[in-house]
């Protein structure tokens, strides 16, 4: 998780030179935290994508897996970031490789970066989330005690 802080600047760079729009960024960290089950984060993103001019539909697409609304240049991006999620950080050398074919050096850095600034994301608000509804009396099934002890 310590490359998200070290990817900061490259999302900051994708942003400040507009390789990346904020709807691709966020189309990018929704599909992520949908695949790590984060429903704090997806909830703060699906406000997120609704601000950066998403529609409802596009959304509950994105929260469906369906990928019939992501802009042809952007889908493999978004799966690229599925990927990432799924692979727990490690997706193939051959995916990378071609995300950087597809979008160059770059962009791929701004894309790799939203996926692990997601990731971080996820990773310290889960368990924090599950601690929360455990001391509400509503314990996530997915941890026990010892996980939401971490946070």
């Amino acid at each position: 998780m310590y490359l998200a802080f070290f990817s900061a600047s490259d999302l900051l760079y994708s942003k400040k030179n507009e390789l990346l729009s904020k709807q691709f960024i966020e189309r990018i960290m929704l599909a992520v935290t949908e695949v790590n089950g984060c429903a704090v984060c997806s909830y703060a993103h699906t406000k997120m994508v609704l601000e950066a001019g998403m529609t409802n539909e596009e959304i509950q697409n994105m929260l469906a897996r369906v990928s019939d609304d992501i802009p042809e240049k952007e889908t493999f991006a978004v799966l690229f970031g599925q990927h990432y999620a799924d692979s727990r950080g490690n997706p193939s050398e051959k995916t990378w490789k071609r995300i950087i074919e597809m979008y160059g050096l770059p962009e791929a850095k701004g894309i790799l970066a939203s996926i692990r600034i997601m990731m971080l994301g996820n990773a310290t608000t889960i368990p924090w989330s599950s601690f929360l509804n455990r001391f509400r009396g509503k314990p996530d099934t997915r941890s026990g005690v010892l996980y939401v002890k971490s946070a």
